[in-house]
């Protein structure tokens, strides 16, 4: 598929959700919150098919890009806190509303710019073959991107590929077993920093003992693998290889440990809570 035939396609969807929701009334709650819940699905994969593929070629290989590209990639950052604050606000509380009218005015924006100004240079400079070649890799990257924002992670290959690759495992897995979840973001958050030489911050899990045990396993079974994803990424930068598969290969290897480690930790939790049931109603 043709990649900016692609990105347009994702715009066109997103503008119907938009409208959709301008239609709804104020005491429409169960219908703004699965609108907004769309929204947020279908932006974050936007966003990261665009972030991880769309902007690194093109600021490659197309002329007089790189203001725009950097300019897009400030919009998405401010596009994606709105989301990740969209998606933890109720949607009864008063600034619901306006957060949401802010976010379709940005994107709007954002749109309108790529596709008057960004996409047209985009095809004059790269052609039908390779535009297709694009596209075709992007369809298959917006198959398993998360549907989650993360305005955290970082913006640019192979670091965003790298953090992606997790970030998408853990929003998949073990969403009902809320220490699962919580560990799963704290490795990404450990990965991010580490990627960017922070020191990681190491806020202590929230909730049910259980649940705050789990997070703690979690986040510890990831943490090898991240340390080992971060190194190879910056040695092959240093060595002067292909760091784009490098970080796919990096990205695998964490995702494989996170899985590995959430699936045990998801079952214990799993069992240690319905133990406690048991004991209460025993009691």
């Amino acid at each position: 598929m043709d990649a900016i035939t692609l990105l347009k396609n994702d715009h066109k969807s997103v503008e119907k959700l938009f409208k959709e929701y301008e239609k709804t009334g104020d005491r429409a709650f169960k219908t703004r919150r699965d609108l907004v819940d769309r929204m947020i699905e279908e932006l974050s994969k936007h966003a990261a098919i665009e972030e991880q593929l769309f902007y690194p070629v093109t600021r490659e290989t197309v002329p007089d890009v790189d203001d725009t590209v950097l300019e897009s990639v400030e919009e998405h950052h401010i596009v994606k806190w709105l989301l990740s604050e969209l998606e933890n606000t109720d949607v009864e509380d008063e600034r619901f509303h306006a957060k949401v009218t802010v976010l379709i005015e940005n994107v709007r924006h954002h749109v309108g710019e790529e596709e008057d100004e960004y996409f047209p240079k985009v095809r004059d400079a790269l052609g039908r073959n390779a535009l297709g070649e694009l596209g075709d890799e992007m369809a298959r990257e917006r198959e398993v991107a998360s549907p989650h924002p993360h305005p955290r992670a970082p913006m640019f290959a192979p670091e965003n590929q790298a953090a992606g690759g997790v970030v998408a495992i853990v929003d998949r897995v073990g969403d009902t077993v809320s220490g699962v979840a919580q560990g799963g973001v704290a490795a990404v958050a450990d990965l991010v920093d580490r990627i960017r030489g922070i020191t990681p911050r190491r806020s202590g899990p929230t909730g049910p003992s259980t649940a705050r045990r789990s997070a703690t396993k979690v986040r510890d079974t990831a943490g090898t693998a991240v340390d080992e994803a971060v190194s190879s990424v910056r040695k092959a930068r240093d060595r002067g290889e292909d760091v784009v598969e490098e970080a796919k290969g990096a990205a695998d290897d964490v995702a494989e440990s996170a899985r590995r480690g959430a699936r045990r930790t998801q079952s214990a939790a799993r069992g240690s809570k319905s133990s406690g049931s048991s004991k209460r109603k025993a009691g």
